[in-house]
């Protein structure tokens, strides 16, 4: 499993840490990634996703896990939050051809 956030797409970043004496050492700065249990309004269960922290920040903000995945171009989601997108967009569809009929 990678260092990605499924939502926002931060990754893990690389650089030099440079001392006083300007020796030069590889470092690796990771995200802050936290594996999280999300409510689907749309499935009506709870999805887990790994998530960084600016990725839970940006789910509230949208309005929920349905919302924000629906918001968010497929391109720039990993391939699990993109398998619930279209988990979620299916059972929308669904309802609103339930309720049409």
């Amino acid at each position: 499993m990678s260092r990605k956030c499924a939502v926002t797409g931060k990754g893990v970043q690389f650089g030099n840490n440079v001392s006083h004496a300007n020796n030069k050492t590889r470092r690796r700065w990771e995200p802050n990634l936290q594996e999280t249990s999300l409510l689907s309004d749309a499935l009506g269960r709870m999805v887990r996703l790994r998530l960084s922290t600016n990725g839970i920040r940006t789910i509230e903000h949208k309005g929920g896990l349905d919302a924000a995945l629906l918001d968010i171009r497929d391109a720039d989601l990993t391939p699990a939050a993109l398998k619930v997108k279209k988990q979620i967009a299916k059972a929308i569809a669904k309802k609103q051809d339930d309720v049409a009929a």
